[in-house]
């Protein structure tokens, strides 16, 4: 499972031995760093228990150690609205 932007994930030794006590941590971003196969570079927010940013971090992390609490709500899709045509006037010059 690879995290986007807006996941919530519970941190544990199961992603990295540095983890010994679990976080919970909000992504913000995913890079895309090169890295050892499975592992992946996650900058974001550590969560206190009522879900509250305490702390912005840089994690390194095993993919398949992360556990998914919330994921991200799906974009909404972009509506454009029709333009309205500029009325345009004579303008006297001179």
């Amino acid at each position: 499972m690879l995290p986007r932007s807006g996941d919530v994930l519970h941190v544990t030794r199961a992603a990295s031995v540095q983890f010994l006590r679990p976080i919970m941590f909000r992504v913000i971003r995913v890079h895309d760093w090169p890295t050892y196969e499975g592992w992946v570079w996650l900058d974001g927010y550590e969560l206190n228990a009522a879900g509250d940013a305490v702390n912005q971090r840089t994690i390194f992390v095993q993919a398949a150690g992360l556990r998914q609490l919330r994921t991200a709500p799906q974009p909404r899709q972009h509506t454009a609205r029709p333009r309205r045509p500029v009325a345009r006037t004579a303008v006297r010059v001179g």
